[in-house]
């Protein structure tokens, strides 16, 4: 589904602030699979994410989705058949539009805009019936702004909103790290109820070693733009933290506070 080749990124080239992120990384997802990405500040790994959304363009290298080049696609073309919900759950809706409306953009995404309602009786009951296995009392609230709703609220509803049309390609950027353990458990097992559901190819990244671990079928270790470990399978259902913990020391690979309490 995903095909990432020989990609090369540098900030800054040629100043003293010169970084060089990728140097001919390849990666390759196949239909289906849940990918979770692991690794420490500067590993690369929000930098591929937004490379793969098109946030940042390539220096060198081709990205392909179902066979289709998209490497020179912009940002909002890519958003037609791309879910993405980032770290800051202030990021994926708009504060002063209603739940409802919210999730009637969402599901008009990648479509041609008309003059007729906005929001039908059909599809109120369609999002009352999305929101209420949550348990946040959401589908009561169609009506109210998206503003007023706590953090949890607000990343379960992008969530929602990524997937209500179905994405080629899931992208998820440490989507439960601002959230308390709590809500952050809630949005995780809707992430693998949605991801299950619709067989949603999707890629993730987390701090949380034990979410890595137990969510997706496969893990992904990066350290300074290299993928240091790729296991699937088996593999990756034995695998503890503490293997995880020893690559990392043994690849002189950096941890942060977040990895180590997480």
């Amino acid at each position: 589904m995903l095909e990432i080749k020989g990609l090369c990124k540098t900030f800054n080239p040629g100043t003293i602030n010169e970084k060089k992120v990728f140097e001919d990384l390849s990666l390759t997802l196949n239909s289906g699979d849940f990918v979770t990405v692991i690794g420490g500040n500067g590993a690369g790994k929000s930098t591929l994410l937004n490379m793969i959304a098109g946030t940042y363009p390539f220096d060198k290298g081709q990205l392909l989705l179902d066979g289709k080049d998209i490497t020179k696609l912009k940002e909002y073309e890519r958003a037609a058949f791309m879910g993405h919900v980032f770290q800051d759950p202030l990021l994926g809706t708009c504060s002063n539009l209603s739940i409802a409306e919210n999730l009637s953009i969402a599901r008009r995404k990648g479509k041609r805009r008309t003059l007729r309602r906005g929001i039908t009786e059909a599809e109120r009951e369609e999002y009352r019936a999305l929101l209420a296995p949550l348990g946040l009392g959401l589908e009561e609230r169609l009506t109210e702004k998206v503003g007023l709703l706590s953090g949890g609220q607000r990343q379960a509803l992008t969530l929602l909103m990524a997937t209500l049309v179905r994405p080629q390609l899931l992208l998820l950027d440490e989507h439960t790290a601002a959230l308390d353990p709590k809500t952050a458990q809630i949005v995780l097992d809707l992430t693998n109820e949605l991801v299950q559901r619709d067989q949603l190819t999707t890629l993730m990244i987390t701090h949380n070693m034990r979410d890595a671990l137990k969510t997706g079928n496969r893990l992904i270790m990066m350290s300074e733009g290299k993928i240091i470990l790729d296991i699937n399978g088996e593999a990756k259902k034995q695998a503890t933290v503490s293997d995880l913990l020893a690559l990392f020391e043994q690849n002189n690979a950096s941890l942060d506070d977040k990895m180590l309490l997480g």
